[in-house]
Formats: C-alpha cells, sequence, structure tokens
C-alpha cells in the first residue's frame, strides 16, 4: 500500500507519526468502515481505526484508489474508538 503524502492537509502532532498512521493501515484487526452519509460517500471516503507497531491507537480519515492512500485526517484514538476497536479484535479472536 503507497501512500500520498505530498501536501498533507493536516499535522502531525506527537504522539503521532506518519509511519504510525502508515502502520494502522497494515494493523491485521484495523477496523475500515464506509461512513453511511451521504457526504462521505459520494466521495468515496473511509475511516480506518489500527494501532501502529509502537501500540498507538490511530483514527484515520481517508480516501483511496486502489494504488494510493490519501489520508485526509488523522489522529491518536478517543476512549469511543479505543472501546470500539477492542471489542471488534475480540470478537476475531474469539470466532
Amino acid at each position: 500500500m503507497e501512500f500520498d503524502w505530498k501536501n498533507p492537509p493536516f499535522e502531525c502532532t506527537e504522539p503521532l507519526t506518519q509511519q504510525d498512521i502508515e502502520e494502522s493501515f497494515e494493523d491485521p484487526f484495523a477496523v475500515r468502515l464506509l461512513p453511511n452519509e451521504q457526504r462521505f460517500s459520494v466521495k468515496a471516503r473511509f475511516f480506518n481505526l489500527g494501532r501502529s507497531l509502537r501500540g498507538v491507537g490511530v483514527f484515520s480519515y481517508y480516501r483511496a484508489n486502489g494504488k494510493m492512500v490519501r489520508v485526509i485526517y488523522a489522529r491518536p484514538f478517543g476512549e469511543e474508538e479505543n472501546f470500539f476497536y477492542q471489542r471488534k479484535l475480540k470478537q476475531n479472536l474469539m470466532s
């Protein structure tokens, strides 16, 4: 998976790095969601919840064309994202 980091529309601030964001997409337990709101689906934008190798939970909003991923916004997990990720992780490990 390749990432387009030319002129990113947001700034990576501690504790988040570009490497953390990229690694969160490679997380085998990452949760990818297609928003059900019309404004997101028209432009083929998605959400990704994943962890980096350092264990940083990353919430990303992105678009992809099949070859390149353009991250529009990323931040560390909030409480709700962490809860949702942990719940999905447990479900995957139980099945």
